[in-house]
């Protein structure tokens, strides 16, 4: 038996989510599971590194899944390539380790959210970036960041409703940069809860219009309800960029 590691890139926009549901939902997990039980005759359960919200992209979300297929890891590439949908690319594969896990195995995650603040937005990155020409002041977000590094109680941060499992996460760093009007907001944590990125940037965005100050966000925080923190960003914004191991 094999335990194959796959880097995968894909374009969510028309997904509901990575993750495979009861309903008929198109899931990205559906698609690589369909083919790769079609290539080796099995049938392959693919193990995710974590679930992505419906209309997120990923461009090196990790997966894992065991085989008896002896093919070389060029043709299944190969045949991947072939039959899986233009939006969805395994970028790598690999043999592991029999032990590796791609969801119990993360140490940490990075996402990053990405705003076009220029006048119009751009019809060649308009399905992934959120469009908006309220001029967002950037070190005032900054400053905001700095209360939700560490490990804290994410509650007000998540659509997850409160008392279902731990709501506490460690974010590592939340990186804003911006160049020709593109800002992005990097976030790298050891795990994250449902919306949690997507409510945070949303949180920002409102102290960048100056809607909120540094100091309502300590606040929210520590008041541990959703309906205190800003709305949650449009996930067409969001990628997740890496999964550390």
């Amino acid at each position: 038996m094999r335990n194959l590691k796959m880097s995968i890139q894909y374009d969510g926009s028309k997904y509901k989510g990575w993750q495979k549901q009861k309903s008929d939902a198109l899931t990205i997990q559906d698609k690589i599971e369909s083919v790769l039980s079609k290539m080796t005759g099995e049938d392959i359960q693919v193990i995710g590194c974590g679930r992505t919200d419906a209309g997120v992209h990923a461009e090196n979300y990790v997966a894992n899944f065991h085989t008896d297929c002896q093919f070389k890891i060029e043709t299944m590439m190969d045949y991947l390539y072939q039959f899986l949908p233009e939006d969805i690319v395994v970028k790598s594969m690999k043999d592991t380790s029999e032990r590796f896990h791609a969801r119990y195995n993360v140490k940490s995650k990075t996402y990053v959210y990405r705003i076009n603040n220029n006048k119009f937005r751009n019809v060649f990155n308009r399905k992934y970036v959120y469009h908006t020409d309220e001029k967002l002041d950037l070190n005032e977000m900054r400053n905001a960041t700095e209360v939700l590094i560490g490990t804290h109680d994410f509650q007000s941060f998540t659509s997850l409703k409160p008392n279902t499992k731990s709501t506490v996460r460690t974010i590592n760093h939340i990186k804003i940069t911006e160049d020709n009007g593109i800002i992005e907001i990097e976030v790298n944590g050891n795990g994250f809860l449902l919306n949690m990125v997507r409510i945070i940037t949303g949180t920002l965005l409102e102290v960048g219009k100056g809607e909120l100050k540094p100091k309502d966000v300590e606040r929210i925080l520590g008041e541990k309800k959703r309906s205190e923190a800003g709305p949650i960003a449009q996930a067409k914004g969001l990628t997740l960029k890496d999964v550390q191991y």
